[in-house]
């Protein structure tokens, strides 16, 4: 199954209408569709679901295209939550490091004790020991909290925009 990435800020500012959000939902659920699949569903013509889609696409609401996997089945079957507490003016620095590991999913700044929580997937105890053994080591780190998770009940990054 593909993924449509949609760029994470609020869809409802002006130049996005019921039909775009339509749109957005359709590749949400396959980027596969072909402009007249597309069309068809959303009821409008190819040639405005073509403008469309290139429209969203060239204001960046859509980030990209890609397939979703089953991390399991291919071998990543440990998946960590990641709590990084960073020194004062170095956050942006140490996600960014963070951000450029393989395996890391997601990265986010967070309020609480900790300023980032990252989300991880592992092939096995070695390769998570590795990466945080690896972030602990980073010069502005001052601790991590490291949680695992012990069954997925959801995953899905897909956003309902009706």
């Amino acid at each position: 199954m593909r993924q449509l990435l949609v760029q994470s800020q609020n869809v409802k500012q002006k130049g996005v209408d019921e039909i775009d959000l339509q749109i957005l939902n359709l590749l949400q659920e396959d980027c596969r569709l072909s402009f007249n699949k597309l069309a068809s569903k959303a009821r409008i013509s190819v040639g405005t679901a073509y403008n469309r889609i290139k429209n969203l696409e060239a204001k960046g609401y859509v980030k990209g295209y890609t397939v979703l996997v089953d991390s399991a089945k291919l071998g990543y079957s440990l998946t960590a939550v990641i709590f990084v507490q960073v020194e004062g003016g170095h956050l942006s620095a140490v996600e960014k490091e963070i951000a450029q590991k393989n395996n890391v999913m997601a990265v986010y700044d967070v309020t609480g004790e900790f300023d980032a929580a990252v989300v991880a997937k592992f092939k096995d105890r070695e390769d998570l020991s590795s990466f945080i053994k690896h972030i602990a080591a980073l010069v502005h780190v001052r601790r991590t909290i490291t949680n695992v998770s012990l069954d997925t009940v959801k995953e899905d990054f897909r956003i309902n925009l009706l």
